[in-house]
């Protein structure tokens, strides 16, 4: 998942930038989410500092403070290297600024046209996504769904158990930051993945490298999330 940052001083073109974000990730079915829009540079470098994932940030370059947009990237480029940097401003002539700080923008988007800002902004969330999700796939194993129209990634060392659903079809992805239902069946998860992930139960596929105890008495399986899951009796030996 992305994170959105938006850095405008500007509350009204703050709140217009956030809409068409907003949008364009629903319409889009985009995973990812705004985590803050803030006037205050030093606001949003906060919360960059303790954020986790990569982040996309939509920077105005004149924020009416010490600490122009340009100050603000080369301080998120220190907290997150991979992180997606576009500049939205009215001074054009100050995109060569971007070289001197050396802050690898991914674009410029001006604010002087309305109608050609929301198209750029889009473009610029779907180019990251793709760059995101290329990236991620080529260093670290990733498991990817669709849900709802919706592709979504998620890292293998980050998915803890996968479980049977109430509803038909479908099963529960149980990850560090969020449990995702999807058309699938154990049976076919257990053919798909790696043999990281084990079967221990008919409703139950989990990735042993998240596991921190077995109570082989109680059948239960304990991971380092804190969450359980239930093994059989027939399946202990494998464990």
């Amino acid at each position: 998942m992305l994170d959105i940052f938006v850095c405008e001083d500007h509350t009204e073109q703050r709140r217009t930038i956030v809409q068409i974000l907003q949008n364009t990730v629903l319409i889009e079915e985009l995973d990812m989410q705004l985590v803050l829009d803030a006037g205050d540079p030093y606001v949003l470098l906060e919360k960059v500092k303790t954020n986790q994932n990569t982040g996309i940030y939509f920077l105005d370059i004149d924020l009416n403070s010490d600490m122009n947009g340009m100050k603000l990237a080369q301080q998120i480029r220190l907290y997150d290297p991979r992180g997606f940097i576009i500049f939205i401003t009215a001074h054009s002539e100050l995109s060569y600024m971007t070289f001197q700080y050396r802050v690898e923008a991914m674009d410029f988007v001006l604010k002087d046209n309305p109608a050609e800002a929301k198209v750029k902004i889009r473009e610029c969330l779907l180019n990251a996504m793709e760059r995101y999700t290329l990236q991620t796939n080529k260093t670290h194993k990733v498991y990817t769904t669709q849900v709802g129209g919706r592709k979504i990634s998620i890292d293998y060392e980050d998915i803890f158990f996968f479980e049977t659903s109430s509803n038909i079809h479908k099963v529960i992805l149980h990850a560090k930051d969020r449990q995702i239902e999807f058309s699938s069946s154990i049976k076919e998860l257990t053919s798909t993945l790696g043999d990281n992930f084990v079967r221990c139960h008919r409703s139950f596929l989990v990735n042993r490298n998240n596991i921190k105890e077995v109570d082989a008495k109680n059948r239960i399986i304990y991971f380092t999330n804190g969450e359980t899951c239930l093994m059989s009796t027939r399946m202990m030996k494998g464990f």
